[in-house]
């Protein structure tokens, strides 16, 4: 998984549905070895998945090892998975609420220009204040 790939396939989205975030986990990258072992260098694409694991649960990489000594990648991708899933699930909430109400955003956006214009129209009298330009 690679953030930076293009192919939407290559990342997991903020918006991804639960059933593709388990279909892309499922389709990514491993090897041929079962075991779950944290080696960057020798098998970049389980070393992947198993940093995605620790920046959602703040495990250690070993740990998350010690934790899958009885998984194979099979099924190491699934536990990935809904690890994201379940992170993920109340950001989604939000997400969707939130595309759900247009005149909410509209008006966070209204506000926030008010202020940053009662903001700048303050500097700005201190800044001409300040360099005699009364």
């Amino acid at each position: 998984m690679s953030k930076s790939e293009p192919d939407p396939k290559s990342r997991i989205e903020l918006t991804d549905k639960p059933d593709i975030i388990r279909e892309k986990f499922k389709k990514a990258v491993s090897d041929f070895t079962s075991t779950i072992t944290y080696s960057p260098e020798n098998r970049p694409g389980i070393s992947n998945m198993i940093d995605i694991h620790s920046a959602f649960t703040g495990l250690s990489p070993e740990t998350i090892c010690e934790q899958s000594v009885n998984l194979d990648t099979v099924g190491y991708k699934k536990v990935v998975a809904e690890v994201v899933i379940d992170t993920l699930n109340p950001i989604q909430e939000k997400i969707w609420k939130f595309k759900a109400d247009d005149t909410y955003i509209d008006n966070v956006l209204t506000q926030g220009a008010e202020k940053a214009r009662s903001i700048a129209a303050e500097n700005y009298r201190q800044i001409k204040q300040l360099v005699g330009l009364k």
